[in-house]
């Protein structure tokens, strides 16, 4: 394979991350937000949906961000009858992010970013060491 399509298909999977690490921050940032009126729903987590892509021009096969879905699962709900968008039974729904899980995909995410980042940095290394010996 051509080093400088090895460093695209790693760039590509970089930017894919890139997008993925900005979602799992935005729920983290949410996390702790809750409804603001009784029957409304609090922040939803979102999920990032990967896809192969073939560039037929270049012949390659790339990751692209396929799209950015909600996670259906069901929300939290928290007793604080006191709170303006608590229900009828003093309970008040809380996003459906749990910070563990985003901190793991949170790392997974890093380390896939950072082995694309060594992947490129690899290839080039061996680019330079082939101009050197044409020298």
């Amino acid at each position: 394979m051509d080093l400088s399509k090895a460093m695209m298909i790693s760039a590509a999977g970089m930017k894919a991350q890139s997008v993925r690490m900005r979602v799992i921050a935005e729920n983290l940032a949410n996390a702790s937000s809750s409804a603001t009126a009784p029957g409304v729903d609090p922040y939803r987590r979102k999920v990032v949906t990967f896809a192969n892509v073939l560039d037929t021009e270049l012949g390659i096969t790339r990751v692209k961000v396929k799209k950015v879905t909600f996670d259906r699962s069901d929300f939290g709900l928290r007793f604080e009858p006191g709170h303006p968008a608590a229900d009828k039974n003093g309970y008040i729904k809380t996003p459906n992010v749990n910070g563990l899980v985003e901190a793991t995909d949170m790392k997974q995410s890093q380390r896939s970013y950072e082995a694309n980042l060594n992947a490129i940095e690899v290839s080039k290394n061996m680019m330079m060491r082939t101009l050197d010996l044409l020298r």
